[in-house]
């Protein structure tokens, strides 16, 4: 993989993502020096801004002596193209584009930075915040593979790391992967409330709930066993777990939802490419 040490790196937005993937970025030894930073806003860079990164609030207001070699766009979609063709100028053989916005094509990157912008469209996860997100990547066909281990090496410093040849996957995976951690924390809140129903204090079934899922995650994260087989190793035959799993198991049950959800938020994505 390639030493980030003297990887020069233009982050444009340094939101929630943006800011794990940088904080990432920096305990894999890239040099605070070599980064420049894109936000309205010093607030947004917390911690950020006090550790020698030069932040600019406008892109105007880029040095003309900075070339970096990867131009990581963190931007909201919906914000993206009033800020895209500010980065045209980098465009070129010799500087790849890390794009984290979802619903926004290589075609759309093409359409604004010119034919020969080398583009990488990639969709993290929030859990890159503490190292254990997963990203799926798609890379143009002008992405050398030089570049391409630089973009494996940028999306792995916060989690794991899947290509995908084909980029109309990205969608659902922004619906599965990319949208998910809140799926989880949804799960953690129904599954407290639904305690507190039947009779647990409120700070006891949310502190159940929450560690309930984060231990099980772990253990799923940890365990060679598949999902199916966890899930069988803790019902027993008769016992109160299969009586809830019947309920989350029929057919109107938490499979329907899921199939609903994933496809409505599928659906969601193509339409920010338009």
């Amino acid at each position: 993989m390639n030493d980030l040490s003297r990887t020069r790196l233009l982050l444009v937005g340094c939101g929630k993502m943006g800011g794990a993937m940088l904080r990432g970025w920096l305990a894999r030894s890239m040099a605070a020096a070599n980064v420049v930073v894109v936000e309205p806003t010093v607030e947004a860079l917390g911690d950020l801004a006090n550790r020698g990164i030069a932040h600019m609030t406008t892109p105007g207001a880029i040095p003309g002596s900075f070339a970096p070699e990867i131009v990581v766009l963190a931007v909201k979609p919906q914000f993206l193209d009033e800020a895209i063709d500010h980065y045209a100028r980098y465009a070129g053989p010799t500087t790849l584009f890390l794009s984290i916005a979802a619903g926004k094509t290589i075609a759309y990157f093409q359409r604004h930075l010119g034919s020969q912008a080398v583009i990488v469209r990639a969709m993290p996860n929030t859990p890159a915040a503490i190292g254990r997100g997963i990203s799926v990547a798609v890379a143009h066909p002008l992405v050398t593979p030089v570049q391409h281990d630089l973009a494996e090496t940028l999306l792995s410093a916060c989690g794991e790391v899947a290509w995908v040849e084909d980029e109309g996957l990205i969608d659902p995976v922004t619906a599965l992967s990319g949208g998910g951690p809140a799926y989880v924390f949804l799960l953690i809140e129904a599954m407290a409330e639904a305690g507190r129903k039947a009779g647990l204090p409120a700070d006891l079934a949310m502190r159940l709930a929450r560690h309930t899922v984060s231990g099980a995650g772990e253990l799923a994260h940890l365990s060679p066993e598949s999902a199916a087989q966890l899930r069988q190793n803790v019902t027993s035959p008769k016992g109160t777990t299969l009586e809830a799993l019947k309920i989350l198991m029929a057919p109107d049950g938490i499979q329907q939802l899921f199939d609903r959800a994933i496809a409505a938020a599928t659906r969601r994505s193509r339409e920010l490419a338009n």
